[in-house]
C-alpha cells in the first residue's frame, strides 16, 4: 500500500504516478488522509486505464485500483490535447471570486457577467480552472452555477482545485466541475492554446 498520509496536492498523485512509471502493477492501493486527495489519486488511476474505486478506513480513504485489461497499459490522460493556431483551445484561469480591484460587491457582480458571457468564445472555450477564493464560484449558494452548468452541459471542462475546496471547508458544497489538483492544473496550462486569466 502506498501511503500518501500527510501530504499535500499534488504529491498523493505525483507519487502514485512514479509507481506505475517504475513498477507497472496490476493492483494498487493507495491510502489518503482527505477526500480531495482520494478524487484526484482516483481520477488519476481511471486516467491510467484503472479500474478504481475509494473506500473509507476511519478517517482516512483507501483507493484501489486494478488495471483495465480493455485499455492499454500506458493509457494516455484523456484530455491531453495538441494544439495549431487554427484550433487552439482557449482555458480560462479564474483565480478568485470577484473581478477586479477595489470594491467587492462591483468585483462579484462583474465576475458574474463575464462567467455569464463566456458562452460569447463558442467551441473554442475548452475548460476553465477555478483557484483560491475563485472555487467559491463552483459551490453551494454561488449565483453563477447556472452558468458554469451552461457551459459544462456545452462541453466544457472545469476543474476545481481540491486544496482550495479543502482550505475554504467547501469540498462537500461544490455543485460544478471536477475537484483537481496541482498537476492537472499544470498540465492544463501547458496544453492549452491560449490562456485567459482572471
Amino acid at each position: 500500500m502506498l501511503d500518501c498520509k500527510g501530504l499535500a496536492c499534488p504529491q498523493p498523485v505525483m507519487r502514485t504516478k512514479d509507481l506505475l512509471e517504475t513498477k507497472a502493477p496490476e493492483t494498487i492501493e493507495v491510502l489518503v488522509d482527505n477526500q480531495a486527495a482520494s478524487q484526484n489519486v482516483c481520477r488519476f488511476l481511471q486516467s491510467q486505464g484503472y479500474e478504481a474505486e475509494v473506500a473509507t478506513q476511519g478517517g482516512d480513504f483507501v483507493i484501489s485500483g486494478r488495471r483495465d485489461p480493455s485499455r492499454p497499459a500506458q493509457a494516455p490522460p484523456p484530455e491531453v490535447y495538441t494544439c495549431s493556431p487554427e484550433d487552439a483551445r482557449v482555458l480560462v484561469f479564474v483565480r478568485s471570486n470577484t473581478l477586479g480591484r477595489g470594491d467587492d460587491a462591483l468585483g462579484a457582480g462583474l465576475m458574474k457577467n463575464f462567467l455569464l458571457t463566456l458562452k460569447e468564445m463558442g467551441p473554442s472555450l475548452w475548460r476553465v480552472l477555478f483557484l483560491n477564493s475563485g472555487v467559491k464560484l463552483c459551490c453551494q449558494g454561488s449565483e453563477s452555477l447556472p452558468a458554469l452548468q451552461g457551459l459544462v452541459d456545452a462541453g466544457v471542462s472545469i476543474l476545481v482545485c481540491g486544496t482550495c475546496l479543502t482550505h475554504f471547508g467547501l469540498l462537500e458544497a461544490k455543485q460544478v466541475g471536477e475537484t483537481t489538483n496541482m498537476l492537472d492544473i499544470v498540465t492544463s496550462l501547458q496544453v492549452a492554446g491560449k490562456v485567459v486569466t482572471v
